[in-house]
C-alpha cells in the first residue's frame, strides 16, 4: 500500500511538472516573437521612408525616418483559444498601401511576418511619429492557452528618449507579462 501511495504522489507531481513545462514552452513563443517584432520596429524606424510623389530630375523630394504607423488589427484578428492559428501572407500584409497617401503601415511596413502556427494574437501600435521624445511603440501578444477565457498577455514597450540633440529608441528590458502561463 505504501508503494502504491508513493507512486500516486510521484505521478501527481510529474503531471504538474509536465503541465508547467508545456505552459512555459508555449509562452516562449510570445517572448521570442515579441523580440523579433521589436527588432523589426527598430530597423524600420531607421529606414528611409521616401515620399512616393514624383520628383522631376534635378529636384528633390522629402524623406523621413520614424515609426511605422499602427497595425489596424491583431494577427490573427481573434485570440486563439486552446489551439494554434496558422497565419498566411494576407494576415501580415493588411497594411500594404493602407496608410495616408498609400503608404505601408503595420506589420507590412515593419517587413515582419510569421508563417509557423501560433498560440498568440500579435499587435503593433505606434503613438507619435518616432522622432520626438515621448513617442512610443507597443507590441502585444495575447493568448488563451487552455481555452478557459483567461488570457495570457505580453507587452513590450519602447519610447523615444532625447539625448542632447539626438533621439533614440529605448526598449523595456523585458516584456511585461500578465497571466503568462494561463
Amino acid at each position: 500500500m505504501i508503494v502504491v501511495a508513493i507512486i500516486g504522489v510521484l505521478a501527481v507531481l510529474a503531471s504538474f511538472g509536465v503541465r508547467r513545462y508545456l505552459a512555459t514552452s508555449k509562452t516562449a513563443e510570445a517572448t521570442l516573437n515579441l523580440g523579433s517584432i521589436q527588432r523589426a520596429a527598430g530597423e524600420a524606424r531607421m529606414r528611409d521612408k521616401m515620399s512616393g510623389a514624383y520628383a522631376a530630375p534635378g529636384k528633390s523630394t522629402s524623406t523621413g525616418f520614424g515609426f511605422c504607423a499602427s497595425e489596424p488589427a491583431t494577427v490573427p484578428a481573434a485570440v486563439p483559444k486552446a489551439r494554434k492559428y496558422v497565419s498566411g501572407n494576407a494576415d501580415w500584409s493588411a497594411g500594404k498601401g493602407a496608410g495616408t497617401g498609400g503608404t505601408d503601415i503595420g506589420f507590412y511596413c515593419l517587413k515582419y511576418s510569421m508563417m509557423q502556427p501560433q498560440y498568440y494574437a500579435y499587435g503593433y501600435t505606434a503613438t507619435g511619429t518616432g522622432t520626438v521624445a515621448g513617442d512610443k511603440v507597443q507590441i502585444t501578444a495575447s493568448g488563451d492557452l487552455d481555452g478557459n477565457g483567461v488570457q495570457s498577455q505580453f507587452l513590450m514597450e519602447g519610447r523615444i528618449v532625447a539625448s542632447g540633440t539626438a533621439t533614440s529608441l529605448v526598449w523595456a528590458p523585458k516584456p511585461l507579462a500578465t497571466n503568462p502561463e494561463e
